[in-house]
């Protein structure tokens, strides 16, 4: 099975340059896990409701006047007597929601990721508190990619610099295991389910990109879907 996440993930770095501060990367990956529930199949629950348009993707990142589809992390009930939006090729509709059910927060760490910890940590643990605000039981599910290439060429607006191996500017590859122990000791268990996505992508032309092991990636990911179409069947079904 090709997994949409997986390569929305991928298309981000792979053949252009990835600008950093850009708020609308993680939504545009987060939205395709909705996609891959439903076509794993696994939650006949959540395979009906979403056919039924009981559930749909948050309308909330809509753009007015731009035609095309923009991702939100946040599934939940269709406000009643309001209209989904039917998007060419997506199964699951978008609207205005009454609930969360699904909730999913996504991060990307391609460099400086010791300097930015903190303030990650508080953007995941905090997003948990806004998927429950509204009560019910959501599924709150993290993502976080994090980068291991040993250089780094960033983009930051009109800004631009290379990765040293200096404490003022790491590599990547120098940062990494730091960084996702940060994550599995202290965000890890906020989230009903929490992926680390361990890649590689220098930001340099040709601008590659690759999974450190991408056999265990979809195995990891996959396993994780599995699990959120268990849970889905518990709490909703």
């Amino acid at each position: 099975m090709e997994f949409r996440l997986l390569e929305s993930f991928r298309s981000a770095f792979e053949g252009k340059p990835y600008v950093h501060r850009n708020p609308t990367i993680g939504d545009n990956i987060a939205q395709w896990i909705y996609e891959d529930l439903y076509h794993l199949g696994k939650s006949k629950t959540f395979k009906r409701r979403v056919e039924d348009s009981e559930v749909v993707l948050n309308v909330r990142n809509l753009r007015v006047g731009v035609s095309a589809r923009r991702g939100d992390g946040t599934l939940g009930e269709l406000v009643p007597g309001s209209k989904s939006i039917v998007d060419k090729g997506f199964a699951v509709q978008r609207g205005n929601i009454a609930t969360v059910e699904i909730g999913v927060e996504v991060k990307i760490l391609a460099k400086s990721m010791i300097k930015q910890i903190d303030r990650v940590k508080r953007d995941l643990t905090g997003q948990v508190t806004e998927f429950k605000k509204a009560g019910g039981q959501p599924i709150c599910i993290g993502i976080v990619g994090i980068n291991r290439a040993e250089k780094y060429h960033s983009f930051e607006g009109k800004n631009e610099y290379d990765t040293t191996g200096r404490a003022s500017k790491p590599h990547p590859a120098a940062e990494a295991e730091s960084a996702e122990q940060h994550l599995d000791r202290d965000v890890r268990p906020q989230f009903d389910e929490f992926l680390i996505l361990r890649f590689t992508a220098t930001n340099l032309p040709p601008y590659p990109f690759s999974w450190v092991d991408p056999e265990n990636t979809a195995l990891i990911y996959g396993a994780l879907l599995t699990r959120v179409s268990r849970k889905y069947d518990e709490r909703f079904g």
